[in-house]
């Protein structure tokens, strides 16, 4: 049995979707990782969760994720507040930016951990649009702001990589590795 170790809704969406069994256990797990470059900090992330639920679920495949959206090479996680949430949204409007997830995947001694890379262009959203986005409730547990699924999708132009990436789960990826624990 496949472990997902999230709390997302959009990856346990994901996984039904795509008629994957799993269930879902939540584990604390400090992300306390130092890292400047995005790539890197996803995938530490990622392991470092992997690894801390290898200790209560030994024997079971477990998928543990980070995602988070970079411009001009720093982080955007989870807005704090509307003001955070104002300020990414004018970040990444009319241009684009990366969102990266790291993934870990495996068991205690046998993991993959990799990052995949979508790159999501954001048409120019005037400052009503964006205000108006802001008082909805969608931006306020996603990295960057947004939901690519939700009412966000209308200001996305196009998008180069995997669109569930941008969910939180590079599903086609971990397919392909899924497949060697199950």
């Amino acid at each position: 049995m496949l472990i997902l170790g999230s709390q997302s809704p959009r990856r346990k969406e994901i996984l039904q979707m795509a008629q994957i069994p799993f269930k879902v256990e939540i584990i604390d797990v400090f992300e306390d990782v130092k890292e400047n470059n995005p790539k890197d900090y996803v995938l530490k992330t990622a392991l470092k969760k992997g690894l801390a639920y290898c200790e209560k679920f030994d024997k079971d495949v477990l998928l543990c994720c980070d995602t988070i959206v970079e411009v001009d090479g720093h982080i955007l996680e989870k807005p704090k507040d509307i003001n955070d949430a104002k300020r990414m949204i004018k970040e990444i409007s009319g241009r684009s930016h990366y969102v990266h997830t790291g993934v870990f995947l495996g068991k205690k001694d046998d993991y993959t951990n990799f990052v995949e890379t979508t790159t999501v262009y954001v048409r120019k959203m005037s400052d009503i649009e964006i205000c108006e986005y802001v008082k909805t409730s969608e931006p306020y547990d996603k990295a960057g702001s947004y939901a690519i699924q939700g009412i966000f999708g209308k200001y996305i132009e196009k998008i180069d990589g995997d669109y569930y990436n941008v969910m939180g789960l590079p599903l086609c990826e971990v397919v392909k590795h899924l497949n060697k624990y199950i």
